[in-house]
């Protein structure tokens, strides 16, 4: 059994997106980071860094003693080891699926990320940042799309790399992408919308949220190195 201790971001969804496509048995705890519940004491056990996702596998592989994870790419690396799906066990195309991995961890989620909340979230609009983001993101897009351009998924067959990304191309329309301007790319995200695991996946998150409070932009976008009282 996997504990998933989640929230219905990007992030969130790459869990829910693997474990839907592997039918690993799971149990979902919320975890609401609008009401500051990243930062209670059990949850920061296992995620120091009081973000989520986050999971305890209650049954590793060879037995022993629960093992806890952060991040989601450490968590998408860790259970496709575990259940030897969505990551090639040769060498090449093992390589190929990390870096692409890597790449979203490093670059197209924390850019769309910053995109999101200069356009969305910040409460007052500086010009810079919200271009500097969005171009960005387009040229992010523009890297997917041209890998795309001869293979159906990034490292070749469906893996954790697109897991890792499908996500973060979601809100394409609130990051302020045409994603019709990228033909391969929009055929890959079609095809994986299309999956049922990823109709699953996403029915356990909300069609709509309503507008975030000064409270809960506080809680999310005020922390510095001291937790919340």
């Amino acid at each position: 059994m996997i504990d998933l201790y989640y929230w219905p971001t990007p992030n969130g969804h790459k869990i829910t997106l693997f474990l839907e496509e592997t039918s690993l048995p799971y149990r979902i705890h919320h975890v609401n980071i609008g009401k500051g519940e990243q930062f209670k004491p059990d949850f920061l056990k296992i995620a120091p860094n009081n973000r989520i996702p986050a999971i305890v596998d209650q049954d590793p592989a060879g037995g022993g003693a629960p093992i806890s994870l952060f991040e989601s790419g450490a968590i998408l690396l860790y259970l496709a080891e575990k259940t030897g799906r969505f990551i090639p066990a040769a060498i090449h195309g093992r390589a190929e699926v990390l870096q692409w991995l890597f790449w979203q961890m490093g670059g197209l989620g924390p850019m769309a990320g910053q995109n999101g909340h200069f356009n969305i979230y910040a409460p007052e609009k500086v010009p810079y940042a919200t271009e500097r983001y969005t171009r960005e993101t387009e040229r992010l897009y523009g890297v997917m799309d041209r890998r795309l351009a001869d293979r159906a998924y990034l490292a070749g067959a469906y893996s954790i790399a697109d897991i890792a990304c499908y996500p973060w191309v979601v809100p394409h329309e609130t990051h302020k992408q045409n994603i019709h301007d990228f033909p391969h790319l929009k055929r890959w995200f079609d095809a994986i919308a299309a999956r049922p695991a990823t109709k699953r996946a996403y029915v356990l998150a909300p069609a709509s949220r309503p507008p975030m409070s000064e409270e809960e932009r506080k809680i999310l976008f005020g922390q510095g190195a001291r937790l919340p009282a």
